[in-house]
């Protein structure tokens, strides 16, 4: 029977609690995924746009860019809640019954309101940060010059504040299997 989810967080009711992550695992995966996929929406019409991102654990919130003009910003001016998902995939897991095929994999989920940065002081702090996500060993007006005023006028930034957010992790090495059929050969677990 289905569950009544009205009024209920969106985390609410994870269907396979044993494999929920906690609060420092998140963090962990949210300083190391490479990739978000944010999702906002705009007259009903969902919309999915992947982005590098950068989790501020000082001020618990996501950070990404977009161009100044287009449908990211535009959405979230008129709706500036959000969601973004991040993940990681291993190997396919083949299983002797349909239900049973998996996949290994780790990923957030998380829920939150989205604000476009306009003080220009907090918003080049937040690029160097993302910047500094995914190039640690680099130095601003070292290794590369400084985010210029005409740079910042030419991009969105938004931090998300987050309001929930779940972890996952399925890193079995094999799929359930079923003993009312045949064995898989060995060689389909390598």
């Amino acid at each position: 029977m289905p569950r009544n989810y009205e009024n209920q967080p969106p985390t609410a009711f994870q269907r396979r609690p044993h494999l929920t992550k906690d609060d420092a695992w998140i963090r962990a995966f949210l300083k190391e995924a490479q990739v978000g996929h944010f999702a906002t929406s705009a007259d009903g019409q969902p919309f999915l746009n992947p982005s590098t991102f950068w989790y501020d654990e000082e001020n618990h919130q996501i950070v990404f860019h977009s161009n100044v003009a287009g449908r990211v910003r535009s959405n979230i001016e008129t709706n500036p809640k959000v969601s973004m998902e991040a993940s990681e995939l291993g190997k396919m897991l083949p299983s002797n019954v349909a239900i049973e095929f998996s996949l290994q994999f780790r990923s957030v989920v998380l829920f939150g309101t989205a604000r476009i940065v306009t003080d220009p002081e907090e918003a080049k702090k937040l690029l160097y940060g993302l910047i500094g996500k995914y190039f640690p060993t680099m130095t601003v007006d070292k290794e590369y010059r400084g985010i210029t005023e005409k740079e910042l006028r030419a991009t969105s930034i938004y931090a998300v504040a987050i309001e929930s957010w779940s972890g996952k992790e399925n890193w079995a090495e094999r799929a359930d299997q079923s003993d009312e059929w045949p064995a898989l050969s060995e060689e389909w677990f390598k």
